[in-house]
């Protein structure tokens, strides 16, 4: 398999919700987090239509896929052209290029990127390249040649059609004139011609839904009369096109099954396609061992329902071999079919010369939660090298916490004007910072998730209350290690519990695990006796809970409270982009609520009584992950930021010394 080109940016525009999704980044593997009917789905489906492989034939239609509400202004809002759908940008790698730079040289390209557009009703792909053509035109002369004489004829070379112009009118040409112009009008232009030799390395697209699953049976004449009326790619006969797409893998085409006279040579292919899927299958699902999968070929039954009754019928089964009994294909869990049928699709693209680009709608959604960490862990491992991936989920399963940077927001976004709800369509984010709390929850389980199970082999956890302490606590840590100061020790496992109240229940959970226990809890009025309670619990060694406020000089305090109220607004302000009159200040913040001396109690009042709600609800994970990804906030030597790191460290050497 050739390397081809890798895809690093896409825009899609005009199609379905999304108007405008803006441009966002594509990695090896990148996750689309979005809820339901946020348009992930849209998002997929356009990138598909770009270049589509011919087993998922997408295709774009402006009476469908073109948002409704527009439709009627289309010509007038594309000035008589027609709408761009989807724009991608492509990274060249050597091969591409070194086919260029051998037809036009090393500078005729002034980059290595390239983007491809598709637009409704163009039966071509749109390329844009950055071309010199001056340096292009000079290797052409170079390599054939010419003699100043021969390019001062020629005068000022503007363009390729200029260049053909002007050859054409030469009265005595000279043979590397017309060699030359013999060679330009094959081309058409230069950028024609760059065009051809890159188009072979463009990836195709495959999609494959949720609800894309292989029948458990189908009769074989009429598969072969969808095939043959055209009539397989409808939406209805997906299951069957599986089928049928198995039968290829097997090595027994559709048109051949009934002409095979030979049981041995027809059962041995099904078998050998069989066992090559199951152990792919088994390979990486962890749910059940003992499965394997079997396709036979019989004569239908009279007492079986219609189609299954009549002519040739081909089944998928499943024996279980632990329990010794065999189940038809379509009983099985969804999950499991899905994942089978999913790896039958892919078989027909994985050996081709030029990789596809993998597009996966909710995959594995019917999948237990250790099956989808399965799944992600076979994208990694069996596609990535060889494909890039483009998933949509909803499932805190379905994203690395480890790859959180390779997750993209999807959001259909409303605003509000005149009291009216207008819709600004889906959109696409890549800084992860989402307002609303549904679609920032994938992101937030994932995280939470993948630090519980720690626990289990964490031998030194500390218990914070939520993931937005986790994050305060290592960018703390990681500014006082830059200082050269006391730094939170790599001995601890930092797990959420998801508050004071849910403490006890970790605890009891996870304290017979011979792990060493401690708690960092904020404080609050009322919280007193819960705080004692847990100081009883036998699991924890003496001085194990430590509460905020015992670091602040605060009688209530929570982590934010170990930050100066001047660098906690920074903080906010950075966090929901505050500006104007709606920015933050250490006034504000105090006003806002004078009965607390807690800043994110100060906070959410704010957001609650001023204009500042337009940037959405306060909550405290936003803050925390703006200044993990800003940590330049505390490297300042300002009294702000070393009073916040002095208050810290003291914090951070209280729970060192636990261990």
């Amino acid at each position: 398999m050739m390397r081809a080109m890798r895809l690093i940016k896409a825009h899609v525009t005009n199609f379905r919700s999304a108007e405008d999704s803006g441009e966002f980044r594509v990695d090896p593997v990148t996750c689309l987090v979005g809820k339901n009917e946020a348009g992930k789905t849209a998002i997929l489906l356009a990138i598909a239509a770009l270049n589509p492989h011919p087993s998922t034939p997408i295709k774009l239609d402006r009476e469908r896929d073109y948002p409704r509400r527009f439709l009627t202004e289309y010509s007038q809002r594309h000035k008589g052209k027609e709408a761009v759908a989807v724009k991608t940008t492509w990274e060249l790698y050597e091969d591409e290029l070194e086919a260029v730079n051998e037809e036009f040289g090393s500078n005729a390209l002034r980059s290595n990127l390239v983007t491809v557009s598709r637009r409704y009703n163009s039966a071509n792909l749109e390329w844009s390249f950055d071309i010199d053509l001056a340096a292009a035109f000079k290797h052409l002369f170079d390599a054939n040649g010419f003699e100043e004489q021969e390019r001062q004829a020629l005068g000022e070379v503007k363009n390729t059609d200029g260049l053909i112009a002007t050859l054409e009118k030469l009265g005595t040409p000279t043979e590397k004139h017309t060699a030359l112009l013999t060679k330009l009008r094959e081309y058409g232009t230069v950028t024609r011609k760059i065009q051809a030799l890159v188009e072979p390395y463009l990836p195709q697209f495959m999609y494959f839904a949720n609800y894309d699953r292989m029948e458990g049976a189908v009769q074989i004449e009429q598969l072969n009369g969808l095939v043959s009326n055209g009539q397989i790619e409808a939406e209805e006969h997906r299951g069957r096109k599986l089928f049928r797409e198995f039968f290829e893998y097997a090595g027994v085409p559709l048109n051949e099954i009934q002409s095979v006279t030979t049981y041995e040579t027809f059962n041995a292919k099904l078998e050998g396609a069989s066992n090559r899927i199951t152990e792919q299958v088994l390979e990486y699902w962890k749910q059940n061992p003992d499965l394997d999968v079997r396709v036979k070929i019989e004569n239908g039954r009279p007492g079986d329902t219609a189609p299954f009754n009549t002519g040739t019928i081909a089944r998928a089964r499943i024996y279980n071999q632990l329990h010794r009994v065999e189940t038809p294909f379509s009983e099985r869990s969804a999950g499991f079919v899905w994942f089978f049928s999913f790896l039958v699709k892919f078989a027909q693209v994985k050996d081709d010369d030029v990789p596809v680009v993998l597009l996966l709608d909710e995959p594995g959604l019917s999948l237990h939660g250790t099956a989808q960490a399965d799944l992600l862990r076979f994208f990694h491992e069996k596609l990535a090298p060889n494909h890039q991936i483009i998933y949509s989920t909803h499932s805190p399963f379905m994203v690395q916490p480890d790859q959180l940077l390779a997750a993209r927001i999807v959001e259909d976004q409303v605003e509000t004007k005149d009291n009216r709800r207008l819709p600004k369509g889906t959109k696409v984010r890549e800084d992860i910072l989402s307002h609303d709390r549904d679609t920032l929850f994938p992101l937030q389980g994932a995280l939470g998730y993948e630090i519980t199970q720690s626990l289990f082999v964490g031998k030194n956890t500390l218990l914070v209350e939520g993931p937005s302490d986790i994050l305060y606590l290592k960018a703390l840590s990681s500014a006082l290690a830059k200082h050269g100061r006391t730094s939170l020790r790599t001995e601890w496992t930092l797990c959420p519990s998801g508050g004071i109240a849910n403490i006890k229940s970790f605890i009891a959970l996870f304290g017979g695990n011979k792990i060493n226990l401690a708690v960092l809890a904020d404080y609050a009025d009322g919280q007193k006796k819960e705080i004692e309670r847990i100081r009883a619990l036998a699991v924890l060694k003496s001085g194990g809970v430590i509460t905020v406020n015992a670091f602040t000089g605060k009688t209530e305090s929570d982590v934010e409270d170990l930050f100066e109220p001047s660098l906690f607004v920074e903080i906010v302000n950075g966090a929901y982009g505050l500006t104007a009159s709606d920015k933050l200040t250490e006034a504000k913040l105090e006003k806002a609520d004078t009965s607390t001396p807690r800043l994110v109690k100060k906070a959410e009042v704010y957001f609650r009584t001023t204009a500042a709600a337009s940037a959405g609800n306060f909550d405290h994970y936003t803050p925390a992950e703006w200044l993990m990804l800003n940590p330049k906030c505390l490297e300042g030597k300002g009294g702000d930021v070393a009073a916040t790191l002095d208050r810290a460290e003291k914090l951070i050497s209280a729970l060192n010394a636990l261990l």
